[in-house]
């Protein structure tokens, strides 16, 4: 469990001194990444001794690109929280929270290393549990209220999409990010697409043999419970 999120992977409300320092290496990050070189000199900047940073950031700089992550995360939640979303579609919603989610980046270069670090074989669990977390984030802001399979295949399916997104828009440089908002809506239509198709087979009569069954074989799957705190991302019971 990294220090920015509470037992049950929900993320805290942001540190000043955490943000302090977020603030002071970001400038040194372009030229140095997420590297200890890069930790020293915003020790230095913000004022901060080497124990202190240490106490804010036991694994090092690392801690810090998962603080600028978070610090996404929130922008975007606060942003979807307080949009008229009622008029809108279904998959306009999720397109929207994505695009907000872009537009809460404020340093490319920033999250260009970030990608870069997080791909790293030692860190890409880490990374894996960042991109679960930004789906996550998402559809609680939109108001995701499945309690079943369903809450693991939503988050599973924005994780693989908002990570294309990602990659996509830091080679972007269409003017207003116009083709990063294209590529969103494609990816998004291809959601629907397959949502459509899975529909269709659970109303097949011919496959309605396969997919009661697998149907049966899920409805034990349930969403995580917030307390009492869990190792894994949900749970399994034979609860009906």
């Amino acid at each position: 469990m990294n220090p920015y999120t509470d037992a049950d992977g929900t993320t805290r409300p942001e540190d000043p001194q955490v943000e302090r320092l977020l603030d002071a290496i970001l400038p040194h990050v372009a030229f140095d990444g997420w590297s200890d070189t890069a930790l020293r000199a915003a020790a230095r900047d913000a004022d901060m001794t080497l124990p202190q940073v240490a106490a804010l950031c036991p694994r090092g700089a690392i801690d810090l690109a998962v603080a600028l992550h978070d610090r996404g995360d929130r922008a975007m939640a606060e942003k979807v929280r307080s949009a008229e979303l009622g008029a809108m579609r279904y998959r306009d919603r999720v397109a929207f929270a994505l695009r907000a989610r872009i537009e809460a980046v404020a340093d490319k270069e920033a999250l260009r290393r970030a990608t870069a670090l997080f791909a790293l074989p030692q860190h890409a669990a880490e990374g894996a549990r960042l991109l679960w977390r930004t789906a996550d984030a998402i559809w609680v802001a939109l108001g995701d209220a499945s309690d079943d399979v369903n809450w693991y295949t939503k988050r599973a399916t924005l994780s693989g999409v908002w990570a294309s997104v990602v990659l996509y828009w830091l080679g972007d440089d269409s003017l207003d990010h116009q083709a990063t908002w294209a590529f969103i809506d494609r990816r998004i239509d291809d959601v629907m697409r397959i949502e459509s198709a899975k529909a269709k087979a659970r109303d097949s009569v011919l496959l309605r043999p396969v997919t009661g069954a697998l149907s049966l074989l899920l409805s034990g799957v349930h969403a995580p419970h917030r307390k009492p705190p869990m190792d894994l991302p949900g749970h399994w019971s034979t609860r009906r």
